[in-house]
C-alpha cells in the first residue's frame, strides 16, 4: 500500500532505556526486519500502514513517533526557514488543534521556548490551531542537530483501556510485555505471578496466549491526521485482529495476599476479555504452588525500596519467595524484578547475571532470572 498518500519516513518506537533489545525483537517479529536500536527505542523505515500496524500490534512500545525532518541549524532564523519545508500537511489541516514541545541541549539554539514558538508558527501556517490537548509535535535540538517528530499514538500505549484498577507501584503493560520477552515467555506455557498486584504480568501473558492485539480497543492520534485514510485503516485493523486471535492453550495464574489486589486483577482481566484464560486467588507467597501439567514461567514484581515497606519485612518476603521456588517449582524458570540486589540475594536462589537496569517508579530496577534445578 504505497503511493502519493503513503510516503516513506522513519518510525521511532520508544521504550524505557535499557529495554531496547527486547523491543527490537518484537519489532522484527512483526515483519520490520531492518529495524535497529537507538537510545530509548527502535527505528525503522515505513509508511502510514506501518504506523497503523505498529500502534495496533506492538506490546512493548510506549509510543510511536514519525520523523518529519532532520537538519542542522545554528540560529533561530535558520531553524525558522527549515521548519517551513517540513511536510506538516501530512499532519495538519485548517482547524486541527496541535501542541508543541521542544528541548535544546549543547546547541547554539539554547532557548526551548523560542524553538517552540518557531515550530508553532510553522504549524499555524498550515492552519493548525495551538491547543494544550491537540496533536503533539516534538522538536529536539542537540549539538545543533534538529529532529522534528509527530506523535502518532496520543495517549501512551500502555493505556489500553482495560486496567482501571491498580495496586501500589503498578507496572505498565508495555514494560511487562518487554520483561516477558526478556524472560523468553512462550504463548503455550503457564505463567504464574504470586505477588500479582493489579494483574499486569498475568493479563499480559493471557493476552499474548489469546492472540489479542494490545491496541484493539483504543483510538490513536493518527486518526486525526490530515492524511488519515479511515477505510484503509479499517481493512488493516480487521486483517491484523483476525490473524492474531486464537484460543489460549494454558491459563495464566495470579495470586496476592491482599483481597483488593485479587478483585482488581479479576476485574481488569474481565475488561481485557481474558477472564477465561486467567485465574486469580487470594493467598500468601508461602502458599504458592505450581498448577498440574507442564512447567513454565514464574515472573513477579514484588515490593522493593524503603518507601514501600520495612527492609527487614522485605527480606523475609524475598526469603519466603525463594524457599517456595526452590522447594516446589523445580524445572520452572523464575524472573524477579527488583531495585535492590540485596533483596534478590535474600531469596538464596542462584540467579544468572541480572538484566540491564531500566527506570521504573523513580528507581533503577533489574530483572533477575534463573531456572530452578
Amino acid at each position: 500500500m504505497t503511493g502519493p498518500s503513503q510516503p516513506r519516513f522513519e518510525l521511532f518506537a520508544s521504550c524505557p532505556p535499557g529495554l531496547e533489545p527486547w523491543l527490537l525483537e518484537e519489532v522484527r517479529a512483526n515483519g520490520w526486519s531492518r529495524a535497529e536500536t537507538t537510545p530509548g527505542g527502535v527505528i525503522w523505515q515505513g509508511t502510514w500502514a506501518d504506523v497503523w500496524r505498529a500502534n495496533l500490534l506492538l506490546r512493548g512500545a510506549s509510543r510511536i513517533l514519525i520523523r518529519l525532518g532532520t537538519f542542522r541549524a545554528q540560529h533561530l532564523g535558520e531553524l525558522e526557514t527549515k521548519l517551513k519545508d517540513l511536510p506538516l500537511a501530512w499532519i495538519l489541516e485548517p482547524g486541527t488543534p496541535f501542541r508543541v514541545d521542544a528541548t535544546c541541549k549543547r546547541s547554539k539554539i539554547y532557548h526551548s521556548g523560542a524553538a517552540e514558538e518557531r515550530l508553532s508558527n510553522a504549524a499555524q501556517a498550515f492552519g493548525g490551531v495551538p491547543s494544550s490537548e491537540g496533536l503533539s509535535l516534538l522538536l529536539r535540538i542537540e549539538n545543533n542537530k534538529c529532529v522534528v517528530s509527530a506523535d502518532t499514538s496520543g495517549a501512551l500505549l500502555h493505556k489500553r483501556g482495560f486496567k482501571q484498577e491498580v495496586a501500589g507501584a503498578p507496572l505498565r503493560e508495555t514494560t511487562a510485555a518487554l520483561l516477558l520477552r526478556a524472560a523468553e515467555h512462550q504463548p503455550d506455557e503457564p505463567v504464574i505471578d504470586p505477588m500479582c498486584g493489579s494483574g499486569t504480568f498475568v493479563i499480559e501473558a493471557a493476552e499474548i496466549a489469546s492472540g489479542l492485539a494490545p491496541g484493539r480497543a483504543r483510538t490513536f492520534a493518527f486518526e486525526h491526521f490530515a492524511s488519515f485514510e479511515p477505510e484503509a485503516y479499517a481493512r488493516i485493523k480487521a486483517r491484523a485482529l483476525n490473524k492474531l486471535s486464537r484460543e489460549a492453550d494454558v491459563p495464566s495464574y495470579g495470586s496476592d495476599r491482599a483481597p483488593g489486589a485479587v478483585s482488581a486483577s479479576t476485574a481488569n482481566a474481565e475488561r481485557a476479555g481474558v477472564a477465561g484464560a486467567t485465574h486469580f486467588t487470594q493467598m500468601t507467597v508461602s502458599e504458592a504452588k505450581p498448577p498440574p501439567g507442564k512447567t513454565g514461567l514464574v515472573i513477579t514484581n514484588p515490593p522493593y525500596g524503603a518507601r514501600l515497606g520495612d527492609p527487614g519485612d522485605l527480606r523475609a518476603l524475598y526469603a519466603s519467595f525463594g524457599a517456595v521456588m526452590t522447594e516446589r517449582f523445580q524445572g520452572w524458570r523464575v524472573a524477579l524484578l527488583t531495585a535492590d540486589p540485596k533483596l534478590a540475594q535474600a531469596t538464596r536462589v542462584k540467579w544468572d547475571q541480572p538484566g540491564p537496569p531500566f527506570p521504573h517508579g523513580g528507581l533503577k530496577v533489574r530483572l533477575w532470572q534463573t531456572k530452578i534445578p
